[in-house]
């Protein structure tokens, strides 16, 4: 954890933006029960925010005094590459914002696999670390991929000095678009702790953007470059493939 000085409004901002940022790739665990995230195409969604080719819209929900929010965005990078990094358990560290160790958990497999995370928040907000199971599929006729994300925070054995989020919903949605990719992000997060949903709604916008602007840079680092997806008989994603045919 870092320890740097934060004093009045600004300061606080910092810290509460670090807490959310800390949430935005988690998702609670199915058998909770609560509502599930707001349909991609809803009229209630409200644009909060559009810089280049991202959009941030978010909309309120009624049983949390947190917002849900939609981004998407048009990245600059075959969805190959965009996907060469997101099935690396380990990328959450470049292109999320505070991520600062992920690795993979247990047995896994392409389409249902588990990876635990830390993000190191500002002081004196605890670090937040979490447990994903991660679920991907694709179709090659339809072209798009789907990631969905879901904490399971009993996977793994809590930490005395981190806090485990366990209360979050998080889809991505990617369409290739010639070269380029068209994401899409759903999140609705619960936060744990004492913050207030007025302070947190504000921030919330930010996160996107940059997490989704940094992992177009990433996207175009030479290592990520070469990859291809592989489909099976049916047409279903299975895997994706590495330059070396690994």
């Amino acid at each position: 954890m870092r320890k740097t000085e934060a004093h009045g409004l600004k300061g606080w901002a910092s810290v509460i933006s670090g807490v959310i940022c800390a949430l935005l790739v988690s998702a609670i665990a199915a058998a909770t029960a609560r509502a599930a995230l707001p349909t991609e195409d809803s009229e209630a969604w409200s644009l909060r925010k559009e810089t280049g080719d991202i959009r941030v819209y978010t909309m309120e929900q009624s049983d949390s005094s947190f917002q849900a929010f939609k981004a998407e965005a048009l990245l600059d990078a075959p969805i190959e590459a965009i996907m060469a990094v997101m099935v690396d358990p380990a990328s959450c560290i470049e292109w999320v914002l505070n991520c600062s160790e992920s690795y993979g958990v247990g047995k896994n497999s392409f389409h249902d696999r588990y990876a635990y995370s830390v993000n190191d928040m500002p002081w004196p907000v605890t670090d937040r670390d979490y447990v994903l199971n991660i679920r991907t599929r694709g179709n090659e006729s339809a072209g798009e991929i789907i990631m969905e994300m879901s904490a399971t925070p009993g996977k793994r054995a809590e930490i005395s000095n981190r806090i485990r989020v366990d209360r979050s919903d998080t889809l991505y949605r990617f369409i290739p678009e010639g070269t380029k990719t068209r994401m899409i992000w759903l999140q609705h997060t619960d936060p744990n702790g004492a913050l207030p949903g007025w302070l947190v709604n504000t921030l919330l916008i930010d996160i996107p953007v940059r997490s989704m602007e940094t992992l177009e840079r990433v996207s175009a680092q030479e290592r990520y470059q070469g990859f291809s997806l592989v489909y099976d008989a049916d047409g279903r994603l299975v895997n994706v493939r590495q330059p070396d045919g690994n």
